[in-house]
C-alpha cells in the first residue's frame, strides 16, 4: 500500500529501508523522503517502521517459506 503519496513510497519500501538500517522516521526521511512534504504519512510510516523493528529477525528458513 502507498504510505507517502507525495513521494510514491510504499510500505514495502519502508520495510526494506528498515531492514537496511533505517531506525527512525528521520532516517526514513533521509532515505525515502517520507514525511518531508505534507507530513500526513508520518504516523503510518512510523507504524510500519516500528512493526519491522519490533518483529523478530527473519531466518533463512522463514524467508524461504515466505
Amino acid at each position: 500500500m502507498y504510505v507517502c503519496i507525495c513521494h510514491g513510497v510504499t510500505d514495502k519500501d519502508i520495510r526494506a529501508a528498515a531492514n537496511n538500517g533505517a531506525n527512525s522516521l528521520e532516517a526514513l526521511g533521509e532515505q525515502l523522503n517520507v514525511a518531508t512534504c505534507c507530513g500526513r504519512c508520518a504516523d503510518c510510516a512510523r507504524s510500519v517502521l516500528l512493526e519491522v523493528i519490533q518483529s523478530p529477525a527473519c531466518t533463512p528458513n522463514c524467508a524461504a517459506a515466505a
